[in-house]
């Protein structure tokens, strides 16, 4: 009860007190921030994928702005040679107000990253989402078969499914990109698992299937037992290290993260930005209100 209370009233609070919470998750307001950062990581040895904060729109006007500002990322990064790719969430461009449209933008910008020999990334979003996400990467993965690739959410009872029904656009030229995570919205039971041991025991079964199938898999997790159990599936399988990377996101776990880079696995640090921080904060902290003790704990932590 006193998380969903402080996740349904933290939207209403200044912006300033939810920055506190917000900052070490997000690079900032601007693109510069997200350059900044990005370049500071790449120092490190360290990949990122870039995304502008914005998504769950109300009209096709932020979708066209959206797309904007994505193709604005692109040439810049690209210019100022980051060492990364970008990611996208599909109802940042109108999924869910018109799919044609939002195809045609996405299309747009991986038609530009692929300018650059680079890769898109489609976020997985809630479940009404998965069959318009999926059906959008089938289109795009056969016009840009190297420069686009899809998320997959473990928690979900289809994931694997819905894997297997993509293995016709798997080839050894061209192997199909996965990012895997446990997943965040809140789903009802009938559709996602509940419980942390059958989530974690769902991520690496998806992740086996990856691995026998040689499937790309970004490994995206802050879960050190999945980190094991994902070194015991690349040393069983021996899969080189071409063929998989470790993702975490922005200002989490930062001691794990460089454990697994002393290690010599790949690592990719999801790096969000935008003036769109605050919607963005917020709809994480409804869609997991369990995130509302820790957070509490931080301000208080950090004086």
């Amino acid at each position: 009860m006193f998380n969903r209370l402080i996740a349904n009233i933290l939207p209403y609070f200044p912006k300033k007190f939810v920055w506190i919470f917000s900052k070490p998750y997000v690079a900032g307001e601007k693109l510069d921030d997200a350059l900044r950062v990005s370049k500071d990581f790449n120092k490190e040895g360290i990949k990122v994928t870039l995304d502008v904060l914005g998504e769950f729109i109300k009209t096709l006007d932020e979708a066209e702005k959206n797309k904007q500002d994505y193709l604005e990322l692109i040439d810049i990064a690209e210019k100022e040679k980051i060492e990364g790719n970008y990611s996208l969430k599909p109802t940042s461009f109108g999924l869910l107000i018109d799919k044609d449209v939002c195809y045609n933008h996405i299309r747009e910008i991986v038609a530009k990253a692929a300018s650059y020999n680079n890769f898109v990334r489609v976020d997985m979003e809630d479940s009404p989402c998965t069959d318009l996400e999926i059906e959008l990467f089938r289109k795009l993965k056969k016009e840009f078969p190297k420069n686009v690739g899809l998320v997959f959410q473990a928690y979900l009872r289809r994931t694997l499914d819905d894997i297997k029904g993509l293995q016709d656009l798997n080839t050894t030229d061209n192997p199909i990109n996965y990012r895997l995570c446990k997943g965040i919205y809140v789903e009802p039971a009938e559709i996602a698992f509940k419980k942390y041991e059958e989530v974690n025991d769902n991520f690496l079964k998806d992740l086996e299937y990856m691995f026998q199938n040689k499937i790309y898999a970004g490994i995206a997790t802050h879960d050190k037992p999945l980190i094991e159990g994902s070194y015991e599936l690349i040393e069983k399988y021996k899969v080189p290290k071409d063929m998989y990377e470790f993702q975490m996101l922005y200002g989490v776990t930062p001691r794990l993260r460089h454990s697994i880079i002393e290690k010599g696995h790949t690592m990719r640090i999801y790096v969000p930005f935008g003036k769109e921080w605050f919607g963005y904060s917020t709809r994480r902290l409804k869609e997991n209100p369990k995130m509302a003790s820790h957070i509490i704990k931080a301000i208080f932590y950090k004086g």
